[in-house]
This record gives structure tokens, sequence and C-alpha cells, in this order.
């Protein structure tokens, strides 16, 4: 079983600790440690007293994620003739990160009758593991990892690695320490009563040596100044319900931490730790999910990945003209190519999504200037679909790969085993996924908007034929009257995989599916052998290969569900909107920090217990942070019409918990208003708050 531990990220910098604050890898919590662009800088960091391990008391993360403190105490210690009690001397510990160095503090307050005497020292290591070590790649060989370098006050360790990079890390501590050595550092400490002691350390991971940087207040200043310009550029929500307000919080702060500065604008990284990089798909989603809460965030992702749409024919990267990049990697193995993620274009679900999302961005704020500069990059991608990702000409986009040790399944469950028949035989490729022709859909009606504002009439045409063929085939080659719903996939050789999945539901969010059947979808979905009771399983209950403890084949992911819960709202049924939020939220209650996880187990929900966790799940997850909003979106039936600056609630509902939601700074850059949804009786009343600029609030029943 995974042990808790509390992650802090910022830019490509993120740290791994357990609950006492160290860093100390073990067969049960492997991935501890201090990263950057998927190396391991700092493998080991612990603090002994007296050689013993503190006592701990508590320890968190604070509600911004920019901070973890912990809270310890001393163990008996035995100073020659004198015993000291435990619990006598308060030892706080506190970490944070910016720009690529680790600070910290300890601080010791002797709460003893008299003088106390201890020695505390700090053990560290670092071992320049490549992240895909850790999960299990084994490689033929490493690169030298050099004697560390020792002074008065700090510790290097070099790395020189087979991909031509050096690597360092510096261990610097501002109270010059009585013993260092190359793995350790000590002080010999005397506390007279209610004396207290501080020691200032720092971690840098970078590629040069003896790299100046900020004093840690400044370096935590600016990191709360620059997260508190994030938040500002966010729309605030609150509610009536202080639980729900620590899940909104929390998920809020979590999406800021996963946003990452890049040369084309901001992007959402995808997850801690194994995901800490770039990913279209998870990008996309993410941006999708709180595009109407910060749609600016949406132009980064937009921009980084028309920056890295494949050009060329790359049989090695899975890369094709106008395709949208899967992952983007710079460890080393990815550099020397013992992995393909370096930039691997493995995923069939991107590049319509991509098309999607900046569909969607228009709609939400207007920018025909940005939606313009990408028309070329938006049109490539088309031209993959039809051209690429319609492998064998049927109309529907299928995937297959090209490099054997790529990902055998491309679409968002892209484990082997994740596509199957009934009788549980895996299936053979080309895969037509069903979701997947659903965003091709949307992508196609989007181009259509597209193109008709930019006049691009020839695009237009072709744009449409192409939805109303693909709308013409879908149904007749995807339902299944054998299981009342859509199926995962066609395989290889146009056979339908009639298995129960939550693709069906993704499927909605699309308009493709008729309202007579996208009800029986949700019926479906709603079943027990589907729901949970904490949401709905990405695989049904009676399904051969079901297992709740799987990663795709049984698990429940709040992304997966957030998406099905906006593909509902467009058939307007809420009341399956307000049952999937209501069991994420009461998820929420149960883990740790109300952060909702990757995913957790499918186990059916039990009276007076919480979900059972997926013990390697990321946390924080983007996609999983931004279910919450995505789903709030869908239950209140929130839209955006900039030609006339409006903001339009559809038939907007509450769950039976939350009596009022407070929405500040809604709107587009016209203007702006907060606005306060309240239950009144069986229904749901919009107020205008504050307004400023030029803006309409339309509500719709």
């Amino acid at each position: 079983m995974d042990i808790k531990t509390f992650g802090l990220k910022d830019g490509d910098l993120f740290v791994i600790l357990n609950p006492f604050g160290d860093i100390n890898p073990s067969s049960i919590s492997p991935h501890e440690g201090l990263y950057r662009d998927d190396t391991r800088f700092l493998s080991r960091w612990e603090l002994r007293i007296n050689g013993d391990v503190p006592h701990l008391l508590s320890s968190t993360v604070k509600s911004n994620n920019l901070l973890f403190t912990a809270d310890l105490t001393n163990p008996v210690i035995q100073d020659g003739k004198r015993l000291l009690r435990k619990d006598k001397v308060h030892i706080f510990r506190s970490v944070f990160l910016y720009h690529n160095s680790l600070y910290g503090k300890i601080r010791l307050i002797n709460y003893d009758q008299s003088e106390v005497s201890l020695t505390l020292e700090l053990c560290f290591d670092a071992d320049f593991y490549d992240i895909f070590e850790l999960r299990g790649v084994k490689r033929k060989q490493r690169g030298t990892r050099e004697s560390p370098r020792v002074d008065s006050s700090s510790v290097t360790f070099r790395y020189k690695g087979i991909d031509g990079l050096t690597r360092y890390t510096k261990v610097t501590f501002l109270n010059r320490p009585d013993i260092i050595s190359e793995h350790q550092a000590g002080y010999h400490i005397n506390l007279k009563p209610r004396e207290h002691l501080e020691i200032l350390f720092s971690v840098t991971a970078d590629y040069e040596e003896n790299k100046n940087h900020l004093t840690a207040d400044r370096a935590y200043n600016r990191a709360l100044a620059e997260r508190q310009r994030q938040e500002s550029e966010t729309v605030n929500i609150t509610t009536s319900n202080e639980h729900f307000n620590e899940l909104l919080h929390r998920s809020r702060a979590d999406i800021c931490t996963m946003l990452t500065e890049t040369p084309y604008g901001n992007y959402y990284y995808a997850g801690i730790p194994w995901y800490c990089t770039t990913f279209g798909r998870d990008g996309i989603i993410t941006a999708l999910q709180c595009l109407w809460i910060a749609p600016q965030n949406a132009r980064g992702v937009l921009n980084f990945l028309a920056a890295n749409q494949a050009k060329e024919e790359d049989p090695r990267n899975d890369a094709e003209p106008g395709k949208i990049p899967h992952e983007m990697r710079s460890g080393e193995m990815a550099r020397t190519e013992e992995v393909p993620f370096r930039r691997y274009y493995g995923t069939v679900d991107a590049t319509p999504l991509f098309i999607v999302l900046a569909g969607e961005y228009l709609k939400r704020t207007g920018d025909i200037q940005s939606i313009e500069a990408l028309w070329p990059n938006i049109k490539a991608a088309m031209r993959w679909m039809i051209d690429y990702g319609d492998i064998d000409g049927d109309g529907f986009i299928e995937y297959y790969r090209h490099r054997p040790d790529g990902l055998e399944n491309q679409g968002w469950k892209d484990s082997f085993d994740s596509v199957f028949h009934a009788d549980g035989t895996l299936a053979k490729g080309p895969i037509a996924l069903v979701e997947v022709q659903g965003y091709a859909y949307l992508a196609f009606n989007h181009i259509v908007h597209m193109a008709r504002l930019l006049g691009d009439r020839q695009i237009q045409i072709e744009a449409t034929k192409r939805a109303k063929e693909l709308k013409r085939k879908f149904h007749r080659a995807f339902w299944s009257k054998r299981i009342g719903m859509y199926g995962i996939a066609l395989d290889g050789e146009k056979r339908l995989c009639e298995v129960k999945t939550s693709n069906a539901g993704q499927v909605l969010l699309s308009g493709i599916a008729s309202p007579r059947y996208a009800r029986q979808v949700a019926r479906k979905l709603m079943e027990k052998n589907f729901f949970s009771g904490w949401g709905i399983r990405t695989v049904s209950k009676d399904e051969v290969l079901y297992n709740p403890m799987s990663y795709h084949n049984g698990s429940v992911w709040p992304h997966d569900n957030s998406l099905i819960g906006w593909g509902l709202q467009r058939y307007d049924l809420k009341e399956e909107v307000l049952r999937i939020l209501s069991g994420l939220f009461d998820a929420s209650l149960f883990v740790e920090l109300r952060r909702l996880p990757e995913l957790f187990c499918g186990f059916d929900r039990r009276p007076d217990e919480g979900p059972t966790l997926y013990p390697v799940a990321c946390q924080p997850q983007a996609w999983a942070s931004g279910a919450v909003f995505l789903l709030l979106q869908a239950a209140t039936g929130v839209e955006f019409e900039h030609q006339s600056h409006s903001i339009i609630f559809k038939s907007p509902r509450l769950p039976e918990y939350i009596n009022w939601i407070e929405i500040d700074g809604l709107g587009f850059k016209e203007g702006r208003v907060n606005l306060l949804l309240e239950r009144y009786k069986d229904d749901v009343v919009v107020k205008v708050l504050k307004k400023e600029g030029e803006i309409n609030v339309v509500i719709y029943k």
C-alpha cells in the first residue's frame, strides 16, 4: 500500500515528500524526491534528532498549494546522565519551491524547563534517476555520477548524462553546519527554556553550476504574488456549503499549480508525479473544463500545441502532418530515445479535440484574431482527420501504432487491454473508438462556424459535408441492440466491440446522438452496474474484463465523469448531472486535502466508508481538478454568446446540499458581473449583484 505523500510544484520543478517532510524512497513509496524535467535531482532528504526519527504531530499543504508544513517533536533523548522526555522540543518544518530551487526552514523551540542539548542531522543524496526508471523501465546503461563536492556550507552533486547534459544538485545551508560531508550535515544545538533556533537551507536543481538564486523571503513573496495573480484571473466561486467550498478552492489551487509557463503561453501540465509535462489530450480537456472560469489559459494551450503540431511523417514518433502531440518529455531516457516520448504523437483524439477547443474558445471569448492566427493549424488538423486519421477511408477516424514500443491503444484509455470484445478478446487495429467519432463530429461543426466567420467558403463546405456524412453513418455502425447503448469501438475488421463502457457517455458531448438514444445511454450509465455511488465506472460490472482495481477497466475517473456530465446537459438531463456531481463531491469528503485524485477504484459505495483509492494515482491531476468546474457549468447550464455580450443560463439547477452559489468576475473583456444563483422552492433564480461594462444575463427555463 502506498503511504500518504505531499506534492508541491513550480514550473518544471516538483517535489514529493512524506508526512515528516522527508524524502525517503522505499518499495511502498518509490516516487519521493525532487524532480525537474523527468529527472530526480534529490533522492534523499532525512531529518534525524540524535540519530532518531522525530515524532510526527501533523503535516499538510496550505490551501494555495505553495507551502508544505510539518509539526514534529523530539523522541526520548538520553544526553549523558540526563533524560529528555519526548514532546519537549517542537520541530517545525516548511518547504516551498520557486524557479528551480527548493527552499526550506527547520525551527526548534524548547518547551522543557531546563536547557536542552541535541544533535540535528540532515542526510541527503542525488541519484539522478529518470522517472521512467522509477516506473520500472530497465536501462542498459546510465551516465556518470561524480563524487560530491563539499565546502563549508554546501554540497554539490554532479551527473553527466549519456544525453550530453550535465545536471547539478546543490544543497546549501545558510547556517553553517558544525559537521558537513558528502551526504550529511549536522548541528550541535543547545537551547535554553523557550529559546528557539532556525536552520535555513535551499536545494537547487539546474544545468549550470553556482547559479545565484533569491533569498527565501524574496522567493516566497514572488511565488505568492504569481499565485495570487493566477487566481485573480480565474472566476471565483463560493457556495452555501463550506465542504463544497473546500473542494472548489483546492481544485482551483490545483489548476493554478499545474498551469505552467511556456514560450507560447500557459499550459496545463497533466499530473504529479508521473505526468508533470505537456500532454495534448490532458491539456485540451483541462482547458475545456476551465474555459468558462479561465478562458485566457485556453489560448496558451492552443498556441503551444499549434507550435508543436507535426509537419511531416515520422513513423518512429507516430507523427503525421497536422497531428497534435500526445506527450513531450525532456528527461535523459526520452532524449536518448530509450522511451519514445520526447515528442510523441501516438494519440488519436488530441487532433479533433484541438479543433473543438479552438471552436469553444471562440464561442467563449469572441477572439477571432487568435482563431485567424491559428487557422492554418486548424486546417492542417482537419486535413489530418481526413487524410491520415481515416486510415481505411470509411469516414471514421482510426488509430494504429507505427512504432513497436509505442502505445498500443491511443485513446484516453490507453492501457493495452482497454479495448476488447464481449468475450474478453482484445481488439486488433486499426481501431475506431466511439467517442472519437463524436469529437470529430463536433470538430467539423466548429470548423463550419469558424470558416464562415473567416470567409473560407471551401473549408466550410467540406466540413459541412463531412459532419453530415459522419452523423449519417455513426449510429448504424456503433449502436448495439444487445447492450442497449453504443459499443466502445470498431476493430480492424469493422466488428463492433459490444461492451458497455463510459466511452459511450462521452459521445453525448458532441451532439451526434439523437435525444432518444442519448436518454438510453444516460439510463444505462446510471444503473448500479455502471454507477458506483461515487461516479460512473469506465466499464460496467457485468463485462468480462471488469476489474474495479484496474486502471481503465472498472475504475472511476473524475474527468471522464465531467465530460459525460457536460454531454448530459446538452440533452437537458440535469438530474443525472447532479447525481454525478454529488458522487464526486461525496468522494472528496474522504480524500486528503479535499483533492480529487486522477482516479479511484470502482468498488461499490459502502456505508460509512470512502472510495477505495488507486495506489499510484496522480495528485494533483489537472483534469481531475477541473472536473468540478465543468460539472458546475453543466448543472447551471451556463453558456456564452459573445456577439450580444450575453451570459446565458439554461434550466439552472443546484444540488440539494447547496442553497446558493456566488460567481464573481464572470464575463468578457467588454464587461463582467458578480452573480448569485439561489434556490427558490423547486427553481433557481439568478440575481445580478454587480455589473461592470456592457453585458447581459439571460435565463432560459
